[in-house]
């Protein structure tokens, strides 16, 4: 069984130049901060969807207007991407807008605020519990000094004898 298949290879091979050339060819000041995240090519090679993710924003319609761009410059990156991969046929290109890893910092944020929210309820749990153990045992040391308050009672009733009648 083969490791990995000709397309695989061919994905990433483009990816890795894919992302030299946005790096230091493409000077759009349109463009945000982008970086090739994957790369799915058909199985005969002739198209390309590279997905792409934007840093530095929090805006759907900059990374979409950073796709754009790069959807309007297809022909002068594949014309670069042609002179760096050699292969009889070149893939039409394709950029997508990749928001799996915004998506997954927003859901790893919604997760440790939740976190947080347990753990300061778990602290205010704690703070009550100890409260009520100190209720309890104020309340044991109070029967517990009526107890011992009793049994002098009982013991010092009158002088030397005790509740029962009998002299000691």
């Amino acid at each position: 069984m083969r490791e990995f298949s000709r397309t695989d290879r061919v994905a990433q091979q483009i990816q890795k130049e894919i992302a030299v050339i946005l790096q230091r060819e493409i000077k759009d000041p349109r463009l945000g901060m982008v970086t090739v995240s994957a790369v799915e090519v058909s199985r005969d090679l002739s198209y390309a969807k590279i997905f792409i993710t934007v840093f530095n924003t929090q805006d759907e319609d900059a990374a979409k207007q950073s796709a754009k761009v790069l959807n309007e410059a297809t022909g002068y990156i594949r014309s670069l991407l042609g002179k760096r991969i050699r292969a009889r046929i070149m893939p039409e290109l394709k950029f997508v807008v990749d928001n799996s890893l915004m998506e997954g910092m927003r859901i790893s944020n919604l997760v440790d605020s939740i976190i947080r929210e347990d753990n300061a309820k778990h602290v205010d749990d704690e703070v009550e519990h100890v409260d009520d153990e100190a209720e309890s045992v104020d309340a044991a040391e109070v029967s517990d000094s009526e107890e011992s308050t009793k049994h002098v009672d009982d013991t010092d009733s009158e002088e030397g004898t005790n509740t029962d009648g009998k002299t000691q």
